[in-house]
């Protein structure tokens, strides 16, 4: 378990989110931010990992976790340099790769590991995720007549997950991807 909080080496901060299938949600972030050739586009590392549960189901695998039992999500932790790339960015870019309208699913994939959620670590995480979501919203939603479904909480306890998760599209790009992990505008 990783204890969150928004510094995590010099002034480099932490983003969480989930958005169905980690795999997917890691792939596509690190695509359009990538750390190298350095100093990249503002991401440092990534995690793919468990989080937003309950409180009493603690160290949880994957199995566990797809069990619909623990209630967390599958997400993916971004180390990041906000003097790069801002906080508000990054939520709109989660926000423009996945279907945040949909409740507990990705496509095909379904239950409460799959929901969208953004898990802030700090008051002014939180306060750049509710505006950039109403933004976003308005904007891109609301003309459609369909609304965003995204969880917006604090962070709690993190667990990696296991090895052969993290980067797994890159280690297989053949592997499965949720085709709601694209670009949608």
């Amino acid at each position: 378990m990783r204890l969150l909080t928004a510094a995590v080496s010099g002034s480099n901060e932490i983003a969480i989110f989930a958005s169905g299938c980690f795999w997917g949600t890691q792939h596509i972030f690190l695509k359009h931010f990538p750390p190298e050739p350095a100093p990249g586009k503002g991401i440092i590392s990534t995690a793919v990992g468990y989080t937003g549960g309950k409180s009493s189901v603690t160290n949880p695998d994957y199995e566990t976790v797809c069990s619909g039992k623990t209630d967390h999500a599958e997400a993916v932790r971004i180390e990041f340099d906000p003097s790069v790339v801002g906080y508000a960015d990054l939520v709109q870019f989660f926000y423009r790769s996945h279907d945040p309208t949909t409740v507990n699913r990705q496509g095909g994939d379904m239950g409460t590991q799959y929901r969208s959620a953004i898990f802030t670590t700090t008051p002014e995480q939180a306060t750049t995720a509710q505006r950039v979501t109403e933004e976003v919203q308005a904007k891109h939603f609301t003309p459609k007549g369909t609304k965003i479904a995204t969880e917006i909480q604090g962070a709690g306890p993190w667990w990696d997950a296991e090895d052969y998760h993290q980067l797994y599209l890159f280690k297989n790009p053949g592997g499965y991807q949720c085709p709601t992990h694209r670009l949608h505008w």
